[in-house]
């Protein structure tokens, strides 16, 4: 409906829709139940690929989905699954955690005309540049004190940058763990503090990973790698203290 009434008024629109599905209460409509073999989230999963379907339809309905930007990603990474499913794939950790599992989730844009159709990219991409990156597409700068951790990534999904458009991400754990991560390597501060623990574990030991070569996070170069740990400990650091990561 909220469609219909942008583009009967000839008016572009923003639409965010954060699915309650396939977050808890997982209570699959009746369509779904038992349908994905991988339990009642499992079955979610599959509401949500209808769903996104349907807003894609709407689109073609409507003729607008040649001048449309659509984007559908997640806020972090699943839970565990049942029956089998690695909901993570190879990737360690689960919903909440500082490992991959816990932060790195898909992101797929579909812009005709603007992004190339199958085309990837190895850019580390943020819910928060989202500010930043549509404010760019709509002609808007962002203030100087808003948006202390968007990044424009326009020429990203445009495939028209090379080098890299932020220097470093920061992971945060919903257990209190900061990470930093700056190209394949990725430093999990740690703590051994058991009231910040990490999944199943009582206490996160400070870590090094390669994720280049290690991406289920298993060898830990903590030990091994002298000059990489303060260096990213560093811009850790740096970044706590001046309480941004884009200029402003």
């Amino acid at each position: 409906g909220f469609m219909d009434d942008q583009v009967s008024g000839e008016k572009p629109f923003f639409l965010y829709l954060p699915l309650s599905v396939p977050h808890i209460p997982w209570f699959p409509h009746e369509e779904f139940k038992g349908k994905s073999g991988a339990g009642p989230r499992g079955d979610q999963v599959l509401m949500a690929d209808k769903i996104l379907g349907e807003i894609m339809q709407k689109l073609d309905e409507l003729g607008v989905s040649g001048n449309t930007l659509l984007i559908f990603t997640s806020d972090n990474g699943p839970r565990e699954g049942v029956n089998g499913h690695s909901s993570a794939g190879k990737l360690r950790g689960l919903k909440g955690s500082i490992w991959e599992g816990g932060h790195r989730v898909p992101f797929i844009a579909r812009w005709p005309g603007r992004i190339t159709p199958g085309t990837t990219s190895t850019e580390t991409i943020g819910l928060m540049d989202l500010m930043a990156t549509l404010g760019a597409i709509v002609g808007h700068d962002l203030p100087g004190n808003a948006g202390e951790d968007s990044f424009n990534m326009l020429p990203a999904l445009t495939a028209e940058n090379e080098a890299p458009i932020r220097d470093y991400t920061i992971h945060h754990s919903g257990m209190g763990v900061f990470a930093l991560r700056q190209g394949d390597w990725k430093l999990v501060e740690g703590s051994l503090d058991p009231e910040l623990h990490d999944g199943p574990e009582e206490a996160v030991e400070p870590a090094l990973f390669n994720l280049a070569n290690d991406p289920g996070e298993k060898d830990n170069l903590w030990e091994s790698e002298k000059l990489k740990v303060p260096e990213l400990q560093a811009l850790l650091d740096q970044a706590r203290s001046q309480g941004n990561t884009r200029p402003i």
